[in-house]
């Protein structure tokens, strides 16, 4: 047995031999998750992001925990604050992290040798994208770097001491707001170094561009490599991005790649001589798959290395003797992990790839590469949120079990993937059913259809404290994966392209009477919910139907040309999810939104949103309410405080929308 593997049962504990109690609401605040794993460069040991939930900040917070030859886990550094971004020094002799144990978000070293760990910077905003130079003696990074302009107006005549009100906002810049971020700061994100040992950062990019995401240094250690959006059109082309090389002695910029599309995320290989980076070419579709390129450090011989993989790439690294590429792809709701030579020849290695979102059943993980080829990764489990597994020479080891005091005696719903044919063109539709606990097929049970948003993500076999809570209400719940989902290539995803919805409320119709056919669900008991895309579906829905007692309506879309001349990235979505500006094509984006059908709506509908969500901002669901209060229609609206788009970022807040949605549903129920 390797040491790596862990001593699986030392860890696990028979779910038969205790008690079983349901999930609760309360019981979000003892999940835990491993994230942002990153190997020790011998592949001997390996560090990871524990996140856990601070139940008196309301906050998710990270701690670093290292996991040694033994199997054994415990807390790296024993500070206190949040902790992230731990990147291994060239010798693996420090370990460069993100943590505000000194009250904002600083860089700070660990000393493998000593044990010890301390701040090295004292900057005045958050630094990202952490990387090492190949001696080891700089740290590169990007930071927010505010550039105060001055109001053009200026009041005269103010009294001393007297107390007027705030002067007004004034705001010229195209993307004014962010969903997540607020409104805009005038400034740019900026490339920076500061030598390891500390001292002063030195800021080496100053154009009004934003530059960062993730930053590589040329093995002399003389140029870093970013990508950035630095044409004069950026607003107008917002995802045109470029590879380019910034000379760190002299600050010099220079594109090494120019073509229309998004080239990002470059790596350069641990021998120096390549760099790869993903991308694609852009044709203006709403979606398009990223693909895996390979070019020279100077930016020639450029090569597509999964040419014919009619899925996106979603993160990779170079393997230790710089031969090949390691990815990630979502694949039919799953994600996968798999090899590439330089010649694009493939090897799939694993799959449940994933669980960081541990809210809804969406996909993303993170992965990281040692010497041997050892992989650690985030795995997926429909019980369990992310754990942390080890893959090496085709094995993989599980090697923690962060949830199961939490979970462990907890009764969850089983979840279980089905198949069914669309009634528009018979194509096979792929969905998941989660029982509630205690499930007996014998009896009859409410039906809860739950609509990921997006649209072009996708829903899997993946653990989601929303969809589990839901069971434990008594619920069986249905999530499907309809038209314009990806991981199903390409074709599926752009059958809503300037056309959404498509025919997904047919697939999602069919998905429903595809589980009515079980024999198990009361068909007097149906309910729909979905959040974003799901919101914009779920509207659909009520507007075309009245076979389901009560509707909930999160973050939705309600009129298509409003979002446009709302939403944070309105420069994105006229260009890509519609044909043109919404004056010249009002037929076009009316008919398909939902607003437009509001005069045929009869079911009771709950309205549920962020306060301050910027992406589907809250006029969207002030229309709705408003519309269907003058319809007539048993309606209410859930304004969720400190909240975005993101309900789940606070533990709370993921709480009140499963309360509201529960509480709007059993209004209904059995009436």
């Amino acid at each position: 047995m390797k040491k790596w593997v862990i001593a699986a049962a030392a860890l696990a504990v028979s779910s038969a031999s205790i008690a079983q109690e349901k999930l609760e609401l309360e019981d979000v605040f003892t999940l835990e998750y491993a994230s942002s794993p990153t190997i020790h460069p011998s592949g001997e040991w390996s560090v990871f992001v524990r996140q856990s939930m601070d139940i008196q900040n309301d906050r998710k917070v990270g701690r670093l925990w290292s996991v040694l030859p033994d199997g054994d886990i415990r807390p790296l550094t024993g500070e206190q604050g949040s902790e992230s971004q731990p990147v291994w020094s060239p010798d693996g002799k420090r370990l460069a992290y993100v943590s505000t144990e000194t009250g904002s978000p600083q860089i700070h070293i660990y000393w493998v040798d000593s044990g010890e760990s301390a701040a090295i910077t004292q900057l005045t905003k958050a630094p990202s994208g952490l990387s090492w130079s190949p001696d080891g003696s700089q740290i590169a990074f990007s930071m927010f770097t505010p550039k105060p302009e001055p109001a053009p107006v200026s009041l005269p005549g103010k009294p001393e001491g007297a107390n007027w009100t705030t002067p007004p906002k004034y705001i010229d810049k195209g993307n004014y707001r962010y969903d997540g971020g607020g409104y805009a700061e005038d400034g740019y994100q900026q490339i920076y170094v500061i030598p390891a040992t500390g001292g002063s950062p030195r800021q080496l990019t100053e154009d009004e561009f934003n530059h960062g995401g993730n930053l590589a240094w040329s093995a002399d250690g003389k140029h870093i490599f970013f990508s950035a959006n630095r044409r004069d059109d950026a607003f107008l082309n917002p995802v045109n991005s470029e590879i380019y090389q910034l000379t760190v002695a002299s600050k010099e910029v220079s594109p090494i790649t120019d073509r229309n599309g998004p080239d990002s995320s470059p790596k350069v290989s641990p021998n120096g001589d390549k760099i790869a980076y993903i991308g694609y070419d852009d044709e203006k579709m709403s979606y398009q798959i990223t693909k895996l390129y390979v070019m020279n450090t100077d930016g020639t011989d450029i090569e597509v290395l999964t040419p014919d993989l009619d899925r996106s790439v979603t993160g990779f690294a170079w393997d230790s003797d710089s031969r090949g590429i390691y990815f990630t792809y979502d694949d039919n709701g799953i994600g996968q992990l798999a090899r590439t030579d330089l010649n694009g020849e493939h090897t799939h290695l694993t799959d449940r790839v994933g669980g960081l979102s541990y809210s809804r059943p969406y996909g993303g993980g993170d992965f990281s590469v040692a010497k041997g080829d050892k992989i650690a990764f985030t795995i997926s489990n429909p019980m369990r949120p992310a754990e942390l597994a080890l893959w090496q020479d085709g094995n993989v080891q599980q090697v923690t079990r962060l949830n199961e005091d939490a979970l462990g005696h907890k009764q969850l719903a089983k979840v279980e993937e089905i198949r069914y044919k669309s009634s528009v063109d018979g194509r096979e539709l792929q969905g998941w059913i989660a029982y509630p606990p205690n499930f007996d097929k014998d009896k009859d049970y409410p039906l809860m259809l739950e609509i990921h948003g997006g649209p072009h993500t996708n829903y899997g076999p993946r653990f989601a404290a929303e969809i589990q809570l839901f069971a434990a209400a008594g619920y069986v719940v249905l999530y499907t994966n309809p038209r314009g989902s990806t991981s199903y290539g390409a074709d599926f995803a752009n059958e809503i392209h300037h056309n959404y919805p498509s025919d997904d409320y047919n697939d999602l119709m069919d998905g429903v009477d595809a589980v009515i056919e079980k024999g198990f669900i009361d068909e007097d008991e149906l309910f729909v919910t979905g959040g974003s895309g799901g919101g914009v579906l779920t509207a659909w829905i009520v507007g075309h139907t009245d076979r389901f007692k009560a509707a909930v309506v999160a973050k939705p879309v309600i009129n298509w040309y409003s979002f446009v001349l709302t939403a944070d990235m309105y420069n994105f979505f006229y260009q890509y999810w519609f044909p043109g500006l919404p004056w010249d094509n009002m037929e076009h984006y009316m008919e398909r939104s939902p607003i437009s059908y509001v005069g045929n709506v009869t079911t009771p509908t709950m309205l549920l949103t962020g306060e301050n969500d910027y992406r589907t901002p809250m006029s969207e669901t002030e229309q709705y309410y408003q519309a269907l209060k003058l319809k007539g229609v048993d309606t209410a609206m859930v304004r969720i405080q400190d909240s975005g788009h993101g309900i789940y970022a606070r533990p709370s807040n993921l709480m009140n929308k499963v309360a509201y949605i529960l509480h709007w549903f059993e209004k209904y129920r059995d009436e």
